[in-house]
């Protein structure tokens, strides 16, 4: 019997396509597999890690807002009196 072509395939006959797909499941749950694997051996930071690092971040935050503020008020004002 001849395979037929299929169109949406590249022209692959439908058991190369049955084929692929099912070596390419395989790969799937592999790697699905070895990704869970992977999860667990990660250290997941605590509470109150994350709430330490959250704040700290906040914190710089609002101090590099404040010095650009005040630098960007210091240069306007040098600029103020070297127009004038």
């Amino acid at each position: 019997m001849k395979a037929r072509k299929c169109f949406f395939n590249g022209g692959d006959s439908m058991a190369k396509v049955s084929k692929k797909s099912n070596k390419n499941k395989a790969k799937k749950e592999s790697y699905l597999s070895g990704v869970k694997k992977e999860l667990k051996l990660v250290k997941w930071p605590t509470w109150k890690e994350v709430l330490k690092n959250t704040l700290a971040t906040i914190i710089l935050c609002f101090l590099l807002s404040g010095f650009f503020l005040l630098l960007n008020l210091l240069l306007s004002i040098i600029k103020g009196w070297l127009a004038s």
